[in-house]
């Protein structure tokens, strides 16, 4: 059981690792190409959700996310145990939502990096950060074990 929760604290980790990393070495607005112009790290400060919507919410968010950690622990505990691609789910998501609060508690606002461009349809993606990675890689894979769940119950129905 420790070993998912593992899976949380080293997304955590790497997340705040990464944001002190661009913090201490970077201006904001600085960026710094990687696969120029596609890829690069540009310092950001996002003081809302998503795309800066809700901005300066901070108790909206500190309630939300003090919900989802307590949903997300106890489906985790009581509805996840035997399905290890559910705990890992679980756990990622964990990892993502904790990692965005603690900028939200410390800082007031969340550290964006990574700026990412689109060449196919010349679309600049959002700024995002660890955290928010883990988050969206959380829900695509919620999809999958919603998925794969209800493709059991038809088994056992037919």
């Amino acid at each position: 059981m420790l070993i998912y929760y593992g899976i949380a604290l080293l997304i955590i980790a790497f997340d705040q690792f990464t944001k002190w990393l661009v913090v201490a070495n970077m201006e904001l607005g600085e960026r710094i190409a990687v696969v120029d112009p596609y890829l690069g790290w540009l310092s950001h400060r996002n003081r809302g959700a998503a795309w800066g919507m809700l901005e300066g919410q901070m108790w909206l968010f500190a309630i939300v996310t003090v919900a989802v950690t307590i949903g997300i622990i106890y489906y985790f505990h009581k509805h996840a145990k035997g399905e290890p691609l559910f705990q890992v789910t679980l756990m990622v998501l964990l990892g993502g939502t904790l990692g965005n609060f603690i900028d939200r508690m410390t800082r007031g606002e969340v550290v964006d990096f990574v700026d990412v461009l689109i060449p196919v349809i010349n679309y600049e993606f959002p700024i995002f950060n660890v955290a928010d990675a883990a988050l969206t890689i959380g829900v695509v894979m919620m999809f999958i074990v919603i998925i794969r769940d209800e493709k059991r119950q038809k088994k056992k129905v037919s």
